[in-house]
């Protein structure tokens, strides 16, 4: 029996030279648990337990950057991606932002510490007055709670986690067409997906009648999704009168608006103008929530600074509601960044950085309005078939074109231009450099590709 035991708990000495020899050659860490594995076959021995994981198609909107870099091509124009350029077609930190920042640095007194889970409370606060207005009532009524999230998209993600736990109805509207993360962001929470018709392809427009037919069609209660302003992508945007039909008629059926701020300011070039809608809303005293971005405005994109406000019936609902707000984020990220909030914070706090702001905020603006008026001449120089009216009536970054998926392909494959497959150009990548190019592009496409 001792011989027998000994025998299988010590392999002899040549097992053990062909366990390291095996060992050696196949670096398999199964070999030392028990050297009669490693004279097995060990074909399998490598094979991931991701194996069965497929590749994931690009990002529709980033994807068109990634196949822009591969292009060797010195003509080359991305209009995919929605970040600002100047007129040399560089990206552009503004002025006031650099001060800030510089101010920051310089404050020996600031630390590295985490932040409250809810974020800064001074970026909060003016974050809240500068969506919903300084004279607000919710906000002098404490009826308001605003956090601090991780840009728009961190906006409304924790405000769809939000909705997802505490709402009653589990159904949200989206615009048809909208921003192509909407639809991920709701459904990964759980919420349904529904849309509502928006943009007429026959106009160019709003289709005002079908929205509020689908509006009225929706259960009581139901979530609707609302841009702000500056739609994305169609830069198609209600009249004043426009929405006052839409507030009643989502009053009316109780229906929880969900705005998505992602161009206050960035837009018309008036922060309070680009404010008008939500306003409205919360001035009936109704309840909704509002996501908000400073990547646009302030050009933070990589430093992900955004808020959720959500406004209440009371302040004890509020108090209430940014309790359970925090176990939403505690698991989520834990407490968002400090630095690109400070910025903010510091800028709309200091009246003279303010106004400086301001005044950059509506240079860019204009600037897409410019380039909006150029391409629309240049087009019709050409004698470009079709209205391109709707190039300078639309607003904000983004021109729907129009254009369908095989002229956009040729435009790419031609004349070496990026766009997103639904016709969707970046106003804010052109300039009076590049607007002949993509205006003779556009002229192609529409004479020679049905």
């Amino acid at each position: 029996m001792h011989g027998g035991n000994a025998a299988h708990s010590s392999p002899s000495p040549p097992h053990r030279r062909l366990s390291a020899l095996i060992r050696h050659l196949q670096g398999s860490p199964l070999d030392a648990v028990n050297p009669c594995i490693a004279a097995a076959p060990t074909s399998t021995a490598r094979i991931s337990v991701f194996d069965h994981v497929v590749r994931a198609p690009e990002d529709p909107i980033l994807g068109v950057t990634v196949a822009y870099n591969k292009d060797p091509s010195p003509v080359k124009l991305n209009l995919g991606v929605g970040a600002y350029r100047t007129e040399e077609g560089k990206p552009l930190v503004l002025n006031v932002v650099r001060r800030a920042e510089q101010m920051l640095v310089n404050d020996r007194s600031r630390v590295k510490e985490y932040i409250p889970i809810v974020g800064l409370a001074d970026f909060n606060k003016l974050s809240a007055r500068l969506i919903l207005g300084v004279d607000s009532p919710a906000i002098q009524e404490n009826r308001v709670t605003t956090v601090q999230c991780l840009s728009g998209t961190g906006s409304l993600r924790v405000g769809a986690e939000f909705l997802a736990r505490h709402y009653h109805q589990h159904t949200i509207y989206i615009p048809q067409p909208t921003w192509g993360n909407h639809p991920k962001i709701f459904g990964f929470t759980g919420l349904s997906v529904k849309t509502y018709r928006y943009y007429d392809p026959s106009t160019r427009g709003l289709d005002f009648k079908g929205l509020l037919e689908d509006l009225g069609s929706a259960p009581s209660g139901a979530i609707v999704l609302l841009h702000a302003c500056a739609h994305n992508p169609t830069g198609v945007d209600p009249t004043t009168q426009q929405w006052e039909q839409i507030r009643q008629l989502m009053r009316s059926k109780a229906l929880l608006p969900f705005f998505d701020s992602a161009y206050q300011g960035f837009a018309s070039g008036n922060l309070d103008a680009d404010a008008q809608s939500i306003r409205m809303f919360v001035k009936d005293g109704g309840e909704c929530f509002v996501a908000q971005s400073y990547a646009k405005n302030m050009g933070l994109y990589g430093e992900r600074v955004g808020a959720l406000s959500i406004v209440c019936r009371s302040a004890d609902v509020a108090s209430r509601v940014e309790s359970q707000l925090k176990l939403v984020i505690r698991p989520m990220y834990s407490s968002p960044p400090i630095h690109g909030a400070s910025i903010v914070a510091t800028i709309l706090k200091d009246r003279a950085m303010f106004q400086e702001w301001e005044i950059e905020l509506k240079v860019m603006a204009d600037r897409i309005i410019s380039m909006r008026k150029q391409l629309f001449d240049a087009l019709r120089n050409r004698g470009t078939p079709g209205d391109w009216s709707h190039i300078i009536k639309q607003i904000g970054m983004f021109t729907f074109t129009g254009l369908n998926s095989a002229q956009v392909t040729f435009m790419t494959k031609e004349y070496h231009i990026y766009l997103t497959s639904d016709g969707r150009i970046s106003m804010a990548g052109l300039s009076s450099r590049t607007v002949p190019h993509l205006a003779d592009a556009i002229h192609a496409a529409v004479t020679k590709v049905v």
